[in-house]
This record gives structure tokens, sequence and C-alpha cells, in this order.
């Protein structure tokens, strides 16, 4: 069972611009309750591990899925919930912090490149080389006292940031072209919900251990972070690597809308599974007799 949604509610293609103050955190509901949100979870799962499994054995595609959000807008979940289930065996998670100072040693795509996708896998980044158009163009100062760029490089900000949307937009280019399908999500989250989770946070002996008290310091910066998202999507969408602005106020909403938009993507990929020649064929018949004998000895 399919949500009845409209791509055009949350797909950005560079198409149209992305106006993040009109941008919802919060839809109606696709699920009555808790039991049809489980029943349609687990119906999401078994189909993307169905497909990921073909694309697996098809080995010519792989798949790359962004999640972007400001703290606390439910990335972590997400992938925890649209992946549980999933056949880990193609599929892997990475997670971006502080850049370390090996990373920083490196151009700023470096640590994100070194963990694409191989052919017929799937890949999810929790954050990615979004951050240095996003965190970054909040705190340009990041470019001269972290990453460390020549000065000539860095005096006009704005250039670089502009640059960037340009660099980004090139490499997607190319991750199309070697077969790298990328799916980009914005978790878009209110203040006031995301104020709220913190709260929850730190009031939750499970989750206060994940509280930071850097995250208030970047909740300060929310109107400066927003314009960075509204200039990034508008600067980085594009057919081949569209971003999906899915609102995050309701979790179980979000994790439905994000789960059917996979599923949609993996059912436009054209993979099947490998098909065995007749002479390959006469063989496995050799090796499942062998197999029929051993069991009877």
């Amino acid at each position: 069972m399919n949500l009845k949604i409209s791509l055009d509610d949350y797909l950005f293609d560079g198409k149209q611009k992305f106006n993040i103050e009109k941008s919802k955190t919060n839809v109606v509901e696709f699920y009555k309750d808790k039991s049809e949100y489980n029943k349609l979870s687990e119906e999401y799962t078994k189909e993307i591990d169905e497909l990921q499994s073909k694309m697996y054995a098809h080995n010519r595609y792989s798949l790359l899925v962004i999640f972007q959000a400001m703290d606390a807008a439910g990335k972590d979940s997400t992938i925890k919930h649209v992946m549980s289930g999933i056949n880990t065996h193609g599929v892997k998670v990475f997670a971006y912090k502080r850049p370390s100072l090996n990373e920083l040693e490196h151009d700023y795509m470096w640590r994100t490149n070194i963990n694409l996708p191989e052919r017929g896998c799937m890949t999810i980044f929790n954050r990615s080389y979004y951050e240095e158009v996003l965190v970054v163009k909040v705190h340009p100062e990041i470019l001269t006292t972290a990453q460390l760029l020549p000065q000539e490089i860095t005096t006009d900000p704005e250039k670089v940031f502009k640059n960037r949307y340009a660099d980004i937009q090139n490499f997607e280019k190319y991750a199309h072209r070697n077969g790298i399908q990328i799916m980009k999500f914005f978790l878009n989250v209110s203040k006031k919900e995301q104020g709220k989770r913190m709260i929850e946070r730190i009031e939750t002996p499970a989750k206060n251990w994940k509280f930071e008290e850097g995250d208030v310091i970047e909740r300060g910066f929310w109107e400066a972070y927003m314009k960075a998202y509204e200039d990034c999507i508008n600067n980085t969408a594009s057919e081949h690597a569209p971003w999906y602005v899915i609102p995050a106020d309701d979790k179980k909403n979000m994790r439905l809308i994000v789960s059917q938009l996979i599923l949609d993507k993996l059912k436009t990929l054209k993979f099947e599974y490998p098909v065995i020649d007749e002479q390959r064929m006469e063989e496995l018949n050799k090796f499942k007799q062998i197999i029929l004998d051993q069991d009877k000895a």
C-alpha cells in the first residue's frame, strides 16, 4: 500500500525557486493511528529490501541518500526506521560530524567522496559535503581558522560559496554519469518543535548523553541557517540530483514520506536479477545433485 502523495509537494529539481518561509514543517498525517503507521512502515521496508537486493545483484546502479537538517530534526531516527530490516550487506551509513584534523588536511569533499557507494549498493550520509555551504556559510571564519585555505581564495567569502555550489553541481553530474543516483533530503523542522525536542532530550536519561551545549549556541543562528538552506537548495537542486524538502514536525509522517520517495526512486531504475544461460544452468544442476548425494551419505 503506497501513500497517495504528490512529488510536487516535496520535490525541488532546479526548475522552481525554493522559499523556506513558505515551506511547510507539518502536513496532514498519512496514517490513521500507530497500528496503520507500523503496517505501512513494515510494507515499505519489505519492498525497499527486495528492490535493493535486486539492485545489488544487477550491480550497475548505486544509490546515495543524503540527509541534512537542523539538530533534533530526526535524521538518526529516520535513517534507523527506514533502513531497519534492510539487508545490511548492500547498505552503509556514514555520519559526518565536526571534521577531524586529518580530514581538514584534505579538500572539503574528500571525507565524503571516499565513502561513495559501490555499484549495487545504497549509502546513506547523515550530514554530508553540504555542511560546507551550510555551517561554514553561517560561520565563514572556518575557512581561515580551520580549513586553512590560501588567503587569495578566502578574500571574498561569497565567491567561495558560489564556487562551492558549482563544485557540488559538477560532482553530482559526475556521480550521475557513473551510475550513482542521488537523493537529497532536507528534514524541515520548525524552531518551536526543535526546541521541544531539545528539552525532551535534556529531560530523558536515555537521550541526554547526546546533548551538546553547542546545539543551543547554533540555535541562536536559526535565521542564518534558514537562509543558508534556502540558498543551498536553490543553487544545487537539479533534475539528476533533486532536493526533497520533508515536513519534519511529525516524525512518523516524515519517515513514511521518505520511505515512499526512496521506494519510488528504486522503482524507476531498470535493474533485474542476472539471467543464467543454459550452460551455467546445467552446471548448477550438477552441483545441486552433488548436494543431494552428500545428504544421502
